[in-house]
């Protein structure tokens, strides 16, 4: 109880937790229905499977350039503040930007609704969350409080909103679009009014940034990719995460609707299974570090993948909605599993001043090629063979990765470039 109490009496993790809270709200009272409203006749843009696939492409393509920048400008700025504030700015102009220039341009000119989409959807959260997740990991080294508990208040967020937003789009989708703004700019408005002082527990320089040359610039980011090391766990990422990401996010949700007598039942019953999976999932999200020190990092990170195989071949195997909302649950495990240990893989094999540059290319950056490259022929197969079979070969791929990841991911206690990881039960023995 004393360490929880003095982790509620840091100012750092209370700022850290509502800035998680108030982004990941105002992303998902839209994005959790934002592949729903692309394919719905009824009330969405009716697009076909391959059109969605294109849509996810070419914002995976905009992320990962961004999110090259995002990594080494927050790198640069240490613990500064200044990137998350024009990421929340534009978070605040989704209601708008939707309403009277996205979905207009879906309709009459496809292509350039697309880019328009991916560039504002990129710069405010599809790279943003990876900026956002980033500084507050930097912030739990440097102000001594678990990132998971920090993070677990953004999927809390999320599922907040997640209970209305199923009600709230068989109304009319526009209202999540418009929620989403003033969340964003309430978020906004916390960073810029809401000063802290903290002391740091890690060192810092003076200034509050890291020196120049412990960063780098984008010859040098280029030039992480020249590290063997690196290249085993993108591998991994593509392998695993990259294809998770397209069967939850591109495919999950209309399949999901399709199980029910009409779309607006299963609209309103997903909104309430993805509150619950969140909230469920926020607690994990408190209860892996507590896992992950127990069995270590690489475990954990394999247990994750194993949860993901178990869950996307599950709903290739079943079509009942009680099994499938069952199955969707093992997100809530699977998601903690795979985020917390590959941020402390991260920080344990390489040197943590450059956090938020490595977890951009490693995890991120690896992430959205993968989207580039896989989003639209794997709408396109889903147009040719259904979910069933879309959702096998998945599966096996995600088999594969867990297999490769068993050989190719370097134990907790090899290569220790940054800041050793050391199990409870090996604390135990040593004393």
């Amino acid at each position: 109880m004393t360490g929880l109490s003095t982790t509620l009496r840091n100012p750092t993790y209370l700022h850290s937790s509502f800035s998680m809270l108030l982004f990941f709200a105002s992303w998902g009272i839209w994005w959790s229905f934002f592949q729903i409203w692309l394919t719905s006749e009824s009330n969405g843009l009716g697009l076909s499977g391959a059109q969605v696939g294109t849509v996810y492409s070419v914002n995976s393509l905009v992320t990962l350039f961004l999110m090259f920048g995002y990594g080494a400008l927050q790198d640069r700025l240490g613990l500064r503040k200044h990137l998350a504030v024009v990421i929340a700015a534009v978070t605040a102009l989704t209601g708008p930007f939707c309403m009277w220039v996205y979905q207009p341009l879906l309709q009459s000119h496809f292509m350039m609704g697309v880019i328009a989409g991916a560039v504002v959807f990129s710069v405010g959260f599809l790279a943003g969350v990876g900026l956002f997740e980033a500084l507050t990991e930097r912030y739990s080294r440097r102000f001594n409080f678990e990132y998971g508990q920090a993070r677990m208040w953004g999927s809390f967020g999320y599922a907040v909103v997640a209970l209305a937003a199923g009600f709230l789009f068989t109304i009319n989708p526009m209202l999540n679009f418009w929620i989403g703004s003033v969340l964003g700019l309430v978020h906004l408005l916390m960073l810029l009014l809401w000063r802290f002082e903290a002391q740091p527990v890690a060192p810092l320089p003076s200034s509050g940034k890291l020196s120049p040359a412990s960063t780098p610039g984008f010859r040098e980011m280029l030039g992480l990719f020249r590290l063997p090391s690196l290249w085993l766990i993108i591998v991994f990422v593509m392998l695993s995460w990259t294809f998770y990401t397209v069967f939850d996010q591109q495919m999950f949700p209309d399949f999901y609707t399709g199980l029910f007598e009409d779309q607006e039942t299963g609209q309103q019953v997903y909104g309430i299974l993805n509150s619950v999976q969140v909230f469920v999932e926020a607690a994990m999200l408190g209860l892996v570090p507590l896992l992950m020190r127990r069995v270590g990092v690489r475990s954990a990170l394999l247990l994750g993948v194993a949860i993901m195989f178990v869950r996307i071949l599950g709903c290739a195997l079943v079509d009942d909605p009680l099994l499938v909302s069952a199955i969707k649950m093992l997100h809530a495990i699977e998601t903690p599993l795979f985020i917390l240990p590959v941020f402390r893989y991260f920080t344990l094999h390489f040197n943590p001043a450059l956090s938020a540059t490595l977890y951009m290319v490693g995890f991120q950056v690896s992430s959205q090629i993968g989207n580039v490259l896989l989003s639209t022929p794997l709408g396109m197969l889903h147009d040719q063979v259904g979910y069933r079979q879309t959702f096998i070969t998945i599966s096996l791929v995600v088999l594969l990765a867990g297999v490769y990841g068993f050989f190719a991911l370097k134990k907790d206690d090899q290569q220790v470039m940054g800041d050793p990881f050391i199990r409870h039960s090996k604390t135990a023995v040593d004393a």
